[in-house]
């Protein structure tokens, strides 16, 4: 058997990785600020389960799969124990790991024990492995409307620790939230700067973190808890966290997170150097920008977000404004001639309710089949009812 030679294996790892790089997690705040019983290795496998799930169409039977040539890129595993190393990780995650949730419920809390990954299938001879959520966890999985937090899959792949892992998901709650109100409204602007600058009692620090037994000193879990996984943190994901300690008589009784978003320039992991794909490359760019531009300042943007089907988080997101600009807004506007605004604002406040809210693998593909579906019954009803389509008209006109 002939072996792959090794800078053929590092190609293949780094297009693997800049497609990981893409993928988002999406997860409810119960989820988030549950206490997670496991290790850092099935919790990474978690998250990175969790972004193979399309919202557009959930997986069937709750399962989901990916290669292993992916889990082996994202943990970044390329020795020759890495078989017997997944082995232990899958059976470790399978006997110990599962989420203790914590839910408010109209007469007092809710609690649930879910094992998140009950099913784990592979072969030592392919390459594909299957993974089966259990049904319990679904929900908070799919068909979030509100409450859910989005993260960068990339930002989880360095972080090392549990710790850092719990800690980013955590911050990155609270700072969807801060994005999000800063750019629609809705809240008093203390409690929007208290979503970038977030409070947290050293009690559900601990609980949260699962450490309620354990550092009981405070320098210890200072030492642990915070000042490690925030340094991780800041090195390898699109945060910078600082925080202050508050004190309540001489104990330390809570803790302030002040949070701040890295802008990062488009990084490539490698590079070409084939100068027609550069100067394409550098076109195609340019006219993203553009676009992106345009749609920023659409009036449809600030509708979806309206709508949740739009977050400020991919709104940094270049290519996907682009897409909604070129391929989505177009669109709109020919359902605003046909109905007028209050007929695009109607669609998609149907399609906020009735279907799913967003879908992490394309959003501008997801609301693009959405409006392709509905634009050709308003088509037939004004064939239909002439008169109709004369009177929206008229009112389209004064837009």
């Amino acid at each position: 058997m002939t072996s792959i030679p090794k800078n053929e294996q590092n190609q293949k790892q780094v297009q693997i990785l800049n497609e990981l790089s893409k993928r988002k997690v999406v997860e409810h705040n119960s989820l988030i600020t549950s206490i997670a019983k496991m290790d850092k290795t099935p919790l990474k496998m978690f998250e990175l389960a969790v972004s193979c799930i399309d919202t557009e169409e959930p997986p069937k039977d709750h399962t989901v799969y990916l290669s292993k040539a992916e889990l082996f890129a994202f943990f970044k595993v390329d020795d020759s124990n890495k078989h017997t190393r997944f082995k232990q990780a899958v059976e470790n995650m399978q006997k110990q790991a599962f989420f203790k949730i914590k839910e408010k419920k109209e007469h007092g809390f809710e609690f649930e024990n879910i094992v998140p990954i009950p099913y784990v299938k592979w072969t030592d001879y392919h390459d594909e492995v299957t993974i089966r959520f259990s049904p319990e966890i679904m929900p908070y999985l799919i068909n979030l409307k509100q409450n859910f937090t989005q993260h960068a899959l990339s930002d989880l792949a360095e972080l090392n620790s549990k710790y850092s892992i719990i800690l980013y998901r955590w911050l990155s709650m609270n700072y969807n939230q801060y994005e999000h109100y800063s750019y629609k409204g809705g809240r008093r602007e203390e409690q929007v700067e208290a979503y970038r600058n977030p409070s947290i009692s050293i009690r559900e620090l601990r609980e949260m973190t699962d450490i309620v037994n354990e550092y009981k000193l405070f320098a210890d879990l200072e030492k642990w808890i915070l000042k490690k996984p925030l340094e991780e943190i800041n090195d390898h994901t699109s945060f910078t966290v600082t925080y202050d300690k508050v004190k309540k008589g001489r104990s330390i009784d809570s803790i302030v997170f002040h949070i701040t978003k890295k802008r990062r320039a488009d990084d490539n992991s490698y590079k070409l150097e084939d100068k027609t794909y550069k100067e394409a490359k550098a076109e195609k760019e340019l006219s993203n920008q553009t676009l992106a531009g345009k749609a920023l300042e659409s009036r449809y943007t600030r509708l979806l977000l309206e709508n949740f089907l739009l977050s400020p988080y991919e709104m940094t997101d270049t290519s996907l404004m682009a897409g909604l600009q070129k391929n989505v807004y177009p669109k709109y506007d020919e359902l605003k001639t046909l109905r007028g605004l209050e007929g695009v604002k109607k669609h998609l406040s149907y399609v906020r309710e009735k279907q799913e809210p967003y879908s992490k693998g394309n959003v501008a593909k997801y609301l693009k089949k959405a409006v392709d579906q509905y634009l050709p019954t308003v088509k037939l009803q004004d064939l239909d009812q002439p008169e109709r389509a004369s009177v929206r008209g008229k009112g389209a006109s004064h837009e």
